[in-house]
């Protein structure tokens, strides 16, 4: 029997790499929008905005995986800052668009990307100094996002950032509504957790001892409601 994770993985994979497709790459653009996707993409901008300000300014010589990452607008960014970027995502259609979208010259600190379809936990993919997970694991029960990111933190030498679904009244409603929509338009539901139990589990789990966490910011935008945290590494 597949575990959870692999189960989610697998409705995940789906769901983006097929039924929201069209959907995605538009919210992805500067195409227009409808007003409710309009406060999503204004909400992903500024939290990619937020993980990027928790990065060096200066990436030259550092590794950075970008976990679950879409069409690539995070990755392209902190290659533009100097880093050597790995972009996974779970769908290839994603990572084609992404590797469309990428424009061929990436800055003059020496910076590039190579996007790749797969799980962030692959430990083919070797060691990073960063790792950014942004609205990756969501989708997961906090349980398994937190194995997940104490795999990875095996291979990461600075800085773990993800980010994560607060349980709020606001989030709540919109389940509530998103359970209105016919079956298959529904994106793979997203799992709540509250702050301090995910400090908990993050803290109660073995292989993070060293890490901590050193800061946290919400960001909510109309539809948009996740929240960042930053795990670093003495």
């Amino acid at each position: 029997m597949a575990s959870p994770y692999l189960e989610r993985r697998g409705q995940i994979e789906t769901y983006f790499d097929r039924t929201a497709v069209a959907a995605w790459a538009r919210l992805t653009s500067t195409a227009p929008v409808g007003r409710i996707r309009a406060t999503v993409r204004a909400g992903r901008d500024r939290m990619r905005r937020t993980l990027l300000d928790w990065l060096p300014a200066d990436l030259s010589g550092r590794r950075l995986l970008d976990a679950g990452c879409g069409t690539g607008a995070l990755a392209v960014e902190a290659a533009r800052r100097g880093a050597a970027v790995t972009a996974i995502d779970l769908s290839p259609t994603l990572v084609a668009l992404a590797r469309e979208r990428t424009p061929r010259g990436l800055g003059t600190r020496g910076g590039s990307v190579e996007f790749c379809v797969g799980d962030m936990q692959d430990p083919t993919l070797g060691r990073f100094d960063h790792v950014v997970a942004m609205d990756s694991l969501i989708h997961y029960r906090a349980v398994d996002a937190v194995e997940a990111l104490a795999a990875q933190a095996q291979r990461t030498e600075s800085s773990l950032l993800f980010t994560f679904a607060p349980r709020t009244p606001a989030l709540a409603v919109m389940h509530a509504a998103g359970r209105i929509l016919p079956r298959g338009n529904r994106a793979p539901a997203i799992e709540p957790v509250g702050a301090a139990r995910l400090a908990t589990l993050v803290a109660a789990t073995a292989s993070l001892d060293g890490w901590a966490i050193a800061r946290t910011e919400r960001v909510a935008t109309g539809f948009y409601i996740s929240q960042a945290i930053e795990l670093r590494h003495p």
